[in-house]
């Protein structure tokens, strides 16, 4: 029997969207099957192999039979290390039952929009920003508010644009800093002014901070976590792949109030049971005993950043601000006459150079690229000459 109708499931499943950076890593590597050379500069992944310390740990881990179901929440040692590296590390104030751990903070963002939200609600999210807020916001069936990230605020918010996006049916806020994909960080004062709107119209914040270790030029990172009442009304998001360079790991956590520990344990067994025993237990040497690892990472991360924010604007046509934050740059493009697709198509066809463009990450970005600069000086220095050349054929 030939359906006629799509079973109501699939029509759900079908107001998912995808995500640009895999829809063009998966062209990419069909092009490389056919032979072709291309630059990878699209997706967001550390080139660097995870620190040796956090492998052994692992492999250390199953032979001592560390394969079995844990709690759903994690295992109680991984979260008080978490507790413990936040509470030192970035002077917030968590215990270890305000922590669940998750197979990837995108889990965790997931969760936790289920959790708070339901159909109609409103939610504001930054745009240019992580496409999966806006997929999310759309496939729950609640009202998106984009807030456009201005250039000229250094990729920040307009904060009178933000304020007037509020109404009562505000339900959630999301943050992203350091912010994808443009690098942006948001400056204290202005997490104070958000933090004050959020307690005023009484609604929550999901503070997506994967990129929490990743800042360059400035001395701390400022998270709305840990201003006064903040806590009590916010979903925090971290994880282990850009930092620890564990993308392949899926290993990331949510911290909520203490009081919702129980909801959130329910959340997680009918979602995913638990997450890997033994790559809890990595987790927590990577905590411990990584820092410098890490250290060095960032350093080079930051030569990386200053490589290419100077060859790009040394392109003719190409005009691009430093970044405070993560491993993206989002150069202006405008000059060209192009749309930010057109010009990432062509520079791949003909550049061999694969990068996103700004519309991926929402209508606000159009006129940008986003290019990661989690690869090599070498291959950076090859991929902007590359681009140099294939831009000056555009007239």
């Amino acid at each position: 029997m030939v359906l006629k109708k799509l079973p109501d499931f699939i029509e759900q499943a079908k107001k998912i969207k995808g995500e640009a950076a895999y829809e063009v890593l998966a062209r990419v590597q069909e092009l490389e099957r056919e032979g072709k050379k291309i630059i990878h500069l699209e997706i967001g992944q550390p080139d660097f192999i995870t620190p040796k310390v956090i492998c052994d740990e692992a492999i250390k881990a199953i032979k001592k039979g560390k394969t079995k179901y844990t709690s759903p929440l994690g295992v109680f040692e991984l979260r008080s290390a978490i507790a413990d590296y936040l509470n030192k590390k970035r002077g917030l104030k968590v215990s270890p039952r305000m922590i669940g751990v998750t197979p990837s903070a995108k889990t965790a963002i997931y969760l936790a929009m289920i959790a708070i939200l339901k159909p109609g609600d409103e939610v504001i999210y930054p745009d240019p920003g992580f496409p999966a807020y806006g997929n999310l916001v759309e496939f729950l069936g609640c009202r998106a508010k984009p807030v456009p990230l201005i250039e000229e605020n250094n990729f920040n918010f307009d904060l009178k644009i933000f304020s007037n996006l509020f109404s009562s049916k505000t339900k959630l806020v999301i943050l992203n800093s350091p912010n994808n994909p443009t690098g942006s960080v948001i400056p204290r004062k202005n997490l104070e002014f958000i933090a004050n709107l959020i307690k005023k119209h009484n609604c929550w914040v999901l503070s997506d901070e994967i990129y929490s270790e990743l800042f360059y030029d400035i001395k701390n990172y400022p998270s709305i976590f840990s201003l006064k009442n903040m806590p009590e009304r916010t979903l925090l998001i971290d994880g282990f792949s850009k930092t620890y360079s564990m993308t392949g790991w899926r290993l990331g956590y949510l911290i909520f109030p203490e009081k919702f520990e129980s909801i959130i344990d329910n959340l997680f067994v009918n979602s995913f049971a638990c997450v890997a025993d033994f790559i809890q237990y990595a987790g927590i040497v990577a905590l411990k005993k990584a820092n410098k690892d890490v250290k060095k990472m960032t350093e080079e991360f930051k030569k990386r950043r200053d490589f290419i924010v100077k060859g790009l604007n040394e392109i003719k046509g190409i005009s691009c601000l430093k970044p405070p934050g993560a491993f993206y740059v989002f150069p202006n493009i405008k000059s060209f006459g192009l749309s930010s697709q057109k010009l990432a198509d062509y520079l791949l066809d003909k550049a061999g150079v694969a990068l996103l463009p700004g519309t991926a990450f929402g209508k606000y970005g159009e006129g940008y690229l986003r290019i990661s600069y989690a690869n090599s000086i070498g291959n950076i220095a090859k991929a902007l000459r590359k681009i140099e050349k294939a831009l000056k054929n555009i007239t």
